[in-house]
């Protein structure tokens, strides 16, 4: 199986067939990498440990500080107590509070670290951005994607149509 073919079946795979968690699985919020594909993870109880990320998601799934993922034990560790099972995304989030099987220690921060600088400034411009944040957690009929941020890696788009406007009264 090529690279490419891979990566599409593993990022497939985190983002549309979900699972709850399962008893013996913990979710764990991510406070940064360690390094060697090891994340520093820390259960709602407040116990920080060390968790691995498996061959099949690396260079493919990315995680970063602030996220929120489905773990399982490791017993053999004495740093490494974990393996990360499951990348949470907003919906699966969602899907998890509405079975009420979300950490209400996780609650607190899940509005806080789900907003970046960049989203707060495209939030205040929209007066129903508290709105939007505040729905995290409820139910809805619809089914979309509203909620996933924007990506901050690239600019806004311009369209042509300003641009030629503009030109055209520098002419006159």
């Amino acid at each position: 199986m090529s690279a490419a073919t891979k990566r599409k079946h593993v990022v497939r795979e985190m983002l549309e067939n979900f699972d709850l968690p399962e008893p013996q699985q913990t979710i764990v919020k991510v406070l940064g990498t360690a390094g060697c594909n090891l994340h520093q993870v820390v259960t709602p109880s407040g116990e920080a440990f060390l968790a691995s990320l498996p061959t099949k998601f690396r260079k493919n799934i990315w995680i970063k500080r602030g996220d929120y993922v489905v773990t399982e034990a490791i017993h053999e560790g004495d740093k490494v107590k974990g393996e990360i099972v499951r990348i949470l995304y907003p919906q699966h989030i969602k899907a998890i509070k509405k079975e009420n099987m979300w950490p209400q220690e996780f609650d607190k921060t899940l509005k806080t670290s789900t907003m970046n600088t960049y989203q707060e400034a495209q939030f205040s411009t929209s007066p129903s951005a508290d709105n939007d944040m505040d729905s995290i957690g409820e139910d809805s009929e619809e089914d979309d994607f509203s909620d996933i941020p924007p990506n901050t890696n690239r600019p806004p788009e311009i369209s042509l149509s300003e641009t030629d406007e503009e030109t055209s009264s520098d002419d006159e």
